[in-house]
């Protein structure tokens, strides 16, 4: 029991690892959460910062869901529990210290680009049915945060469909669920701004859009 709950601390601290704040100060000298959307995640880096900087910012901030899962089923391995649930239980403590890092004065991001590794390493079948969802709405509408609470509302219906195999892992199944709703109360502000028409969207990747003629 207590190198399950060592394996579940050990992953929110991964989480917690403030990856924007660390490049905003370091190479920027600013604090990207004073910023935009006021979050630490890749999207509001590249809003802030740019390209450049957001790159690296969502391939740690994966890396740490990555490294979480890994580290909550390894250091709890001896525990008399699945090694799905506690896969389960690291990813989502993951994802939590991304949202709420204890480095960072409990003010994180979305903690979407965390949340895909946790599920790269866990689901990656169903992953490929979220990424598609999520280029198909950031094609069409040029919304991130459309695009992650669309791809995150498709992944229990994937798993629940057989993306993992049939019948679905029940932990997977709830791991799915899990990130839905975490995804969507994250995401609620911006929810209220789509509904509003106020929710900026990112035109350069809108690639699915009409072109206009003369």
């Amino acid at each position: 029991m207590l190198a399950m709950i060592l394996g579940i601390i050990l992953a929110y601290l991964a989480g917690s690892f403030p990856t924007g704040l660390v490049v905003g100060k370091l190479f920027f000298g600013k604090d990207p959460r004073q910023q935009g959307s006021k979050a630490t995640g890749a999207t509001n880096v590249f809003r802030v910062f740019g390209a450049k900087a957001a790159i690296p910012v969502a391939l740690v901030d994966v890396g740490k869901g990555a490294l979480a899962v890994f580290l909550a089923a390894w250091v709890g391995r001896n525990a008399a529990l699945p090694r799905e649930a506690l896969q389960v239980a690291g990813a989502v403590a993951a994802m939590v210290g991304h949202v709420f890092p204890v480095f960072a004065g409990f003010r994180g991001g979305k903690g979407v680009a965390t949340g895909a590794g946790a599920l790269i390493m866990m689901a990656p079948v169903a992953a490929i049915f979220c990424v598609l969802g999520f280029l198909l709405v950031v094609g069409l509408t040029g919304i991130i945060s459309a695009s992650s609470i669309t791809a995150a509302l498709i992944l229990p219906i994937a798993i629940a469909l057989g993306a993992q195999g049939s019948p679905p892992n029940p932990w997977l199944l709830g791991l799915g669920i899990a990130i839905a709703i975490f995804i969507v109360f994250t995401h609620r502000a911006n929810i209220g701004r789509i509904l509003r028409g106020e929710e900026k969207s990112f035109e350069q990747f809108r690639f699915l859009r009409r072109k206009k003629h003369d």
